[in-house]
C-alpha cells in the first residue's frame, strides 16, 4: 500500500480511461445513426434494492415525454469518458489522501448509508461519523423542491472529512430515473416519464432531456445518480418481471434499444456533472421475483456472453464511472452465489470480458430479503472479496458490524487486504474525476 502502489494503480486506470474515451466516441456515431431507426427510496415499506421504490402506487408521474424538459433533436454529442486532469496531478493527490487516511477511514470509503429525504436524523449522522461514510443514499420520496433537498445534502456534505489539508467530499446520490422511481420532485425538479417512455424518444432527445434532469440534482447538491437502468425486458416477460418491467424501468425490450438509450441517459448525467450509475449487472429483465421482497431470485437464461449485455458493454465504453450489480442468482454463470458475492461475474465478467474498470457498487445489502441468508458482516466482507467496491446499505445500523468486519479481515489475509486497498483508490480516484477530491 505504499505511495507508489497507488501511483501505478492510477496510471493503469487513466490508460484504460483513455481507452474507453475513444470507444465511447465511436459508439456515439452508432447512436447518432441508431436514433432514426429505434421504435419504440423509498417510502416505509416500498424499500427496493438500492433504495428504489418498488410500490406501483407510490410517485406516480407522467408516462409520455411531454412531462420532461423540453429538447430539440439534434445528432448524440458524447462526453469525454471522464474529466481529464493530469495524470500525474490526479496520483498525486490521491496517493496524499490515501496515504494520510487511518485505516478506518479508508474502509469507510467503500460504504454507502441511508440519509432521509426530509433531514438528517441523529442515527443517520452517527452512521455516518463512526463508520468513516463516504457515501450517502437518499431515502424516501420527496416533492419538497430542489432548495430543501439542497439543505439535508449540505448537513451531509459537513461531515466530509478532511485529510491532509484536503477534504474528501461525500458522494450523495438517489434514485432518479422516472416514471415510478423518481425520489425527488416538487419545485426545481421536472416530472420524469418512465423508462418505457424515455425509450421511445430519439437517443439524442433522451440525453439532452437527461442533461436537464441532471443539472437539477446538482443544483440540490446530488453529485450521483443510481441510473440508468440497463436491464433488458424481453416482451413476453414484461408483466411478470417484478423489478423492472412491471414497473416500466426499461427503456425497451431488446438489448440494441436498451443499449442506446441507456447509455443517452447516463451520458446526459455526465455532461450534467452528476455520476451516472449502469444498473443491475448482469441484468434482472428476466428474472420474475424482486431480490428486495424474493429469497433465492434466480436468472436461469444468462449466460457469460449473453447478447443481454450490450446495454453494460455499452455503459462500459461511453465511461460509466460506476455500475450497480445485482443481488440475483444467475444459474449459467455462477449457480451457488448471488451476484452481489461472485468474483466471477464481478472481477470474470465485468472487470475481465468488459474491461470496467471503474467502481463496482452493490444493490442493497441492508434490508434486501434476497441477501438475508449473510449476516451484514458476511456481506461486506463477502462483496469486496468478490471485486466489489462501495456497499450499499439503506439501513445505518448496518455501517458498524459492516465496517468493523472488513477493518477486522484486513490483518487475517493479505489477498484481501489488497482488495481493500485496489477498491479505495478506486474510489478516491472517482472523488477526484468528479471534483470531490481536490488538492489545489
Amino acid at each position: 500500500m505504499r505511495k507508489t502502489t497507488v501511483q501505478a494503480r492510477t496510471s493503469r486506470r487513466r490508460a484504460a480511461q483513455a481507452r474507453g474515451g475513444q470507444a465511447a466516441v465511436a459508439l456515439g456515431v452508432l447512436i447518432a445513426v441508431a436514433a432514426c431507426g429505434n421504435d419504440h427510496t423509498a417510502s416505509p415499506g416500498t424499500s427496493s434494492a438500492s433504495g428504489e421504490s418498488t410500490s406501483a402506487s407510490v410517485s406516480a408521474s407522467a408516462t409520455s415525454p411531454s412531462g420532461s424538459p423540453s429538447a430539440s433533436p439534434s445528432a448524440t454529442v458524447p462526453p469525454p469518458a471522464h474529466p481529464s486532469p493530469t495524470s500525474k496531478a490526479t496520483q498525486s493527490c490521491v496517493s496524499r489522501v490515501y496515504d494520510g487516511m487511518t485505516q478506518a477511514q479508508r474502509v469507510g470509503q467503500l460504504f454507502m448509508s441511508a440519509v432521509s429525504t426530509s433531514g438528517l436524523t441523529s442515527a443517520e449522522s452517527t452512521a455516518i461519523t463512526q463508520g468513516r461514510t463516504g457515501a450517502v443514499i437518499l431515502m424516501g420520496h420527496s416533492s419538497a423542491g430542489t432548495s430543501a433537498i439542497r439543505s439535508v445534502t449540505g448537513r451531509v456534505q459537513n461531515l466530509s472529512p478532511n485529510v491532509r489539508g484536503v477534504t474528501v467530499r461525500m458522494l450523495v446520490s438517489t434514485d432518479q430515473e422516472g416514471g415510478k422511481v423518481q425520489v425527488l420532485s416538487g419545485p426545481g425538479f421536472s416530472t420524469m416519464p418512465s423508462g418505457v417512455a424515455q425509450g421511445q424518444m430519439s437517443p439524442a432527445t433522451l440525453q439532452q432531456n437527461a442533461t436537464a434532469w441532471g443539472r437539477q440534482l446538482k443544483a440540490a447538491g446530488v453529485n450521483m445518480n443510481l441510473a440508468p437502468v440497463a436491464d433488458t425486458v424481453p416482451p413476453n416477460l414484461v408483466n411478470v418481471n417484478a423489478p423492472i418491467g412491471k414497473l416500466q424501468r426499461e427503456y425497451g425490450n431488446d438489448p440494441a434499444t436498451v443499449a442506446t438509450h441507456s447509455t443517452a441517459f447516463l451520458r446526459g448525467m455526465q455532461l450534467a456533472g452528476v455520476l451516472p450509475t449502469a444498473k443491475h449487472f448482469p441484468g434482472l429483465g428476466r428474472v420474475t421475483g424482486n431480490t428486495d421482497t424474493t429469497a433465492n431470485v434466480k436468472d436461469t437464461v444468462t449466460t457469460s456472453n449473453d447478447p443481454y449485455l450490450a446495454p453494460f458493454r455499452s455503459a462500459v465504453q461511453a465511461g460509466s464511472p460506476f455500475i450497480m450489480v445485482s443481488s440475483a442468482i444467475y444459474t449459467k454463470i455462477d449457480p451457488a452465489t448471488q451476484a452481489a458475492f461472485s468474483s466471477t461475474v464481478i472481477r470474470g465478467m465485468l472487470r475481465g470480458s468488459l474491461g470496467f474498470n471503474g467502481v463496482v457498487i452493490s444493490d442493497d445489502l441492508g434490508n434486501a430479503v434476497a441477501v438475508k441468508d449473510h449476516t451484514p458482516a458476511q456481506r461486506a466482507v463477502d462483496f469486496v472479496a468478490a471485486g466489489g467496491d462501495i456497499v450499499l446499505t439503506v439501513d445505518p445500523a448496518d455501517i458498524a458490524p459492516m465496517t468493523s468486519a472488513v477493518l477486522a479481515r484486513i490483518p487475517q489475509n493479505s489477498a484481501f487486504a489488497k482488495d481493500v486497498h485496489d477498491a479505495v483508490v478506486r474510489v478516491l480516484d472517482e472523488k477526484h474525476n468528479a471534483g470531490l477530491l481536490s488538492c489545489t
